[in-house]
């Protein structure tokens, strides 16, 4: 989205795809679409893009490297959600040359010990007679999930083909990772201080007020990764950040496209 501006790539979180961010990349790019020039990415087994063997932050990172380079050599403003945040701050902090500036949304470089609600999600999206379902409406009324907006995330998922349903995301390696409980390779975090030299580029960090995935201590191995980090606290907003206020994360981005094209 958008014909001219800096170059932003918008990673999204487990489950989810690059156009859970349309609504915030049509804004930043502008009603003539000079604003910014906005590429919406789906990470490896999400999406239309391929499925992995075994999960890996730096195939993630690797293969999004690859594919914004595909696009042009950047330097790229890098935002991302949750998975789709540890996967943008392994890729500044292994490819640094790619990324101008960083945004992460709701999530810290450290370990979370397992995948907690997600395992429960996981169950419910394997626990879905894929065989017997007859339409949408009977998958939506099947799936249980209270929580409407959760559920209209998860689903999208769902695709058919045919007379047959399947899942576009790769259940399988998501449940596999989930079953190692304390030992998930997604809940945890590949790069350590000491281990990378600092990200020196321009950070801002995006957390909402009513969740419960950065704490006051995460500050710390934050800053140790990213010296120039700047802390925005979302009143009101849960892990979904920008689902939650979209007008706060789009004018939060707008100023960091202002600073990367002075």
């Amino acid at each position: 989205m958008g014909t001219s501006g800096p170059r932003i790539a918008f990673l999204h979180g487990l489950f989810g795809q690059g156009r859970n961010w349309s609504t915030i990349a049509k804004a930043l790019a502008g009603p003539d679409g000079t604003g910014a020039r906005c590429t919406l990415v789906d990470l490896p087994d999400h999406g239309r893009s391929p499925w992995s063997e075994e999960f890996s932050y730096a195939g993630y990172a690797a293969s999004v490297a690859a594919t914004l380079r595909a696009v042009d050599e950047g330097p790229w403003i890098v935002v991302g959600h949750s998975l789709g945040g540890k996967v943008a701050m392994v890729l500044a902090l292994t490819d640094p040359a790619l990324v101008s500036r960083l945004v992460v949304v709701d999530i810290a470089p450290k370990d979370y010990g397992d995948l907690d609600r997600f395992a429960g999600y996981i169950r419910e999206m394997q626990s879905l007679p894929l065989g017997e379902l007859r339409d949408r409406a009977d998958a939506e009324a099947r799936f249980e999930e209270s929580d409407l907006g959760v559920k209209a995330f998860l689903l999208q998922n769902l695709r058919r083909e045919g007379t047959s349903w399947r899942w576009q995301a790769n259940v399988q390696l998501f449940a596999d990772d989930a079953a190692q409980g304390e030992d998930s390779l997604i809940a945890d975090w590949p790069l350590p201080p000491g281990s990378v030299a600092p990200f020196e580029g321009g950070v801002l960090w995006v957390a909402g007020s009513e969740s419960r995935y950065i704490k006051e201590a995460d500050a710390d191995v934050m800053r140790a990764l990213f010296p120039h980090v700047r802390l925005l606290k979302v009143k009101g907003a849960t892990h979904w950040v920008h689902s939650d206020a979209p007008a706060v994360v789009v004018e939060a981005l707008r100023r960091v496209v202002q600073a990367a094209s002075r």
